[in-house]
């Protein structure tokens, strides 16, 4: 059973989420699979993502783990009535990494009215480990979703 909101296939995401001139343009984040419970994607280690001893840069993969979670969660609510925004997120480091790419897998923990929770693993091009986030989400009314937050009444 899938878990968005609508029927999605890496074509539509990268339609909604791709063409922002952002962080994920300039760090060459790229989505590159869904499936019913998880949403993939990459980022190289090259020069604008390595620290100064040649490794990958910590928060690199944690934009990674953040770009991934942020734009799962979306996908699964109601836009028009919701949307989700970052509220915390940690990141236990691994393995380093030199070059090649690091793939991101974000999976749901909790996917509550109010909040979710996303575990987003990274691995190397050989499959290991390389990163273990945890990414927590606010869930919010959209303006003129129709839905009123307590405290916000007008």
């Amino acid at each position: 059973m899938s878990i968005w909101f609508r029927p999605t296939t890496i074509e539509q995401v990268q339609a909604t989420f791709g063409g922002v001139r952002d962080i994920n343009v300039h760090l060459d984040i790229r989505l590159t699979g869904i499936g019913d419970d998880f949403l993939r994607g990459s980022i190289p280690v090259d020069e604008r993502t390595r620290q100064p001893f040649g490794l990958l840069h910590g928060g690199a993969s944690i934009v990674l783990a953040e770009t991934l979670g942020s734009v799962a969660s979306n996908l699964c609510l109601d836009t028009s009535k919701f949307y989700a925004v970052g509220q915390e997120i940690n990141a236990n480091h691994i393995r380093s990494v030199r070059s090649g790419r690091v793939t991101g897998t974000a999976r749901p923990v909790h996917l509550g009215g109010r909040s979710q929770v996303w575990d987003i693993q990274l691995q190397d091009e050989a499959g290991r480990l390389t990163c273990v986030s945890r990414l927590t989400m606010a869930v919010i009314a959209a303006p003129g979703g129709g839905m009123t937050l307590v405290g916000t009444e007008q």
